[in-house]
């Protein structure tokens, strides 16, 4: 499945629409410089398909690519930093 993720930087979120539904990773910003990931979200009749994955993923890498540091308070996000070693630098105090 070719999972469309985007950013909508006004709304501090990352997002897909899958079948009418919306999909999403919630953040807020400090300094501009770090960015807490407070929440992800899938709807549950989307769940089990790797969506979540997709968009903290867009997430890391927008992060990565910005020269930003993470917060990682979303348990989901934590779970996925566990899978993803790649982006444990991100971490601030990793």
């Amino acid at each position: 499945m070719n999972i469309n993720v985007k950013h909508d930087l006004i709304d501090q979120k990352f997002y897909t629409i899958i079948e009418g539904k919306e999909a999403y990773l919630r953040y807020l910003t400090y300094d501009k410089a770090v960015m807490n990931m407070i929440k992800t979200y899938v709807p549950p009749e989307l769940r089990g398909r790797r969506i979540a994955d997709a968009v903290v993923l867009k997430a890391m890498e927008y992060a990565r690519d910005n020269n930003l540091k993470i917060i990682p308070t979303c348990s989901f996000i934590q779970t996925f930093l566990i899978r993803h070693n790649e982006f444990k630098e991100l971490v601030i105090n990793s």
